[in-house]
Order: C-alpha cells, then structure tokens, then sequence
C-alpha cells in the first residue's frame, strides 16, 4: 500500500505532461472543426505525404545520422580514455565534458554564431594567416556541427557508464591467453559496451532528428528540418491539424529507429559472446 502511495504523484504527473500531451496530439492530428463541428479526418495524415514534406523527412534522417555517427566517431575513444585506469585526469574531464550541458541550449547555439559567422573569430584568425574567408554558416556543416557539439555529451557519458564497469580481470585474462590490442577490443570491449553504445546513439539520433533551434540559428533559416516545419505549423500558420500529424510521424519514426537499434545491440552482444 505504501509503494502506491509513494507512485502516486508520478503517475500524476505522467498523466499531465505525457498522457495528456499525446492525447492532444492524436486528436488535433485526426479531427477537424473547419465547419464549426469536430469531424474525423485523415486529411492531415495524408498532407505529411506530399514530397515536400518527405524531403524535408529525409534531410532531417541524413543529417541526424552524420551527426550522430560523427559523435560516435568522437565519443567512443573519449569515453574509452575515461575509462581508462591510466588516465589521471578524469574527473577534470567529466566536468569539461558536464560542464556546457549547465548552460542553456539556446545560449549554447548562439555561441557559435561568433564563432562561424563571416566576421567570427575562425574566418578572423584564418584571414590573418592568408587563407582568407570561408563559409561556415548556413550550411549543412554548421547545422552538423551544431548538433555535435550540443549532444556529444549524450555519447560519451553512456558508453563511458559501462566501459568503467566492465571486470578488468577478463581483459587481462585474454592478454594472457595470447590477444592483441585490437582482438581484445573487438571481442570483448566493444560488445560489452554495446549497452551503452545503444543508449548514446538514441540519445543522440533523437533530439538531433527533432531539432529546430540547432537549424534555424546555423543556417539562418535557410535549412529546413522537421522540427523547424512542425514549429511553424504550431507558432506561425496556425494549423495544429498538419503540426499533430506531423509531430506523429516523428515519434512513429523515432519508435521504429529505436526499435531497430536496440535490436541491432541485442545481436551486436550475442555476436560478441559468440566470438
């Protein structure tokens, strides 16, 4: 009785901010009261099907993935000399790596547009050495480069909570036995640390696929995500009809990627007992 009673405020407050959210969403995405009355519809379903919104999908899908990849790329060796019992310096690490996750999202992107923009300091110092100005901004690049620097932490902290965790003695036991560096890693290292791999890339590939703020600030408008066109729906056309509809289509699309991802951790482990 007293477990219930102590769940009870959580299931509160997962009815305001989640079942009510979602019950939102499925109503203002299958109704429509043009007419003065609330009428079922699948007209706005049928809208998100137009190829001006599936190319906007799929730019979003590719540019999440280059994102998320890149921060894989950079995120596994960091996590790796975290974990490292040879490493001195991890806890001045972790707070470098924690520490711009305590600002603010917002102010965190604005920071780079000093930093990329044509009179930013980069095309600056690249100047001052001869190479002249480049274009960094509105871009894919900055839009990519965005979304690395706000979610890397999101890869490497995961991964790093299960490479400290993995029994040295089994690493040591297979140097022993003959392996190498890099069989020792293959084998044993990286499908023990799948779980977190699993973990970094979701928490990474989703805000990354439903960003708008990352876009809309690097390109200066002139990228469009589906983040950007689901928030234009809600503030500016008014239409929450095709925003619902298309805010279903995102979590749909994130539910099935997170399907798939889990299931490829799940084999990548097996494979990894077999071996």
């Amino acid at each position: 009785m007293s477990k219930r009673r102590f769940a009870f405020p959580y299931l509160i407050w997962m009815t305001i901010f989640i079942v009510v959210p979602l019950f939102l969403i499925f109503f203002y995405a299958f109704t429509d009261n043009a007419s003065g009355k609330t009428l079922f519809t699948l007209e706005h379903v049928k809208a998100i099907f137009q190829p001006l919104y599936l190319k906007v999908i799929g730019r979003s899908f590719y540019m999440s993935l280059i994102a998320t990849l890149v921060c894989f790329v950079m995120g596994y060796p960091a996590a790796m000399i975290l974990a490292s019992k040879d490493f001195s310096q991890k806890n001045t690490m972790l707070i470098l790596i924690v520490l711009p996750m305590w600002m603010n999202f917002l102010l965190r992107t604005y920071s780079w547009l000093s930093l990329l923009e044509n009179e930013g300091l980069i095309n600056r110092f690249l100047v001052s050495i001869g190479l002249g100005q480049v274009q960094l901004m509105y871009n894919n690049f900055a839009v990519i480069l965005g979304m690395v620097y706000n979610f890397l932490p999101f890869m490497i902290l995961p991964i790093y909570s299960v490479l400290v965790k993995i029994d040295k003695s089994v690493v040591e036991a297979a140097k022993d036995l003959g392996a190498n560096g890099a069989r020792v890693f293959l084998r044993i290292i990286f499908p023990l640390s799948m779980p977190g791999v699993v973990s970094g890339i979701t928490m990474t590939f989703m805000p990354a696929l439903s960003t708008f703020v990352i876009s809309r600030l690097l390109s200066g408008g002139k990228i469009t995500l589906i983040g950007n066109i689901i928030e234009q729906q809600f503030t500016i056309t008014g239409d929450w009809g095709l925003g619902s509809a298309l805010s279903l289509l995102l979590m749909v699309l994130i539910f099935i990627s997170m399907i798939f991802i889990n299931k490829y951790g799940d084999e990548s482990v097996g494979a990894g007992g077999l071996l």
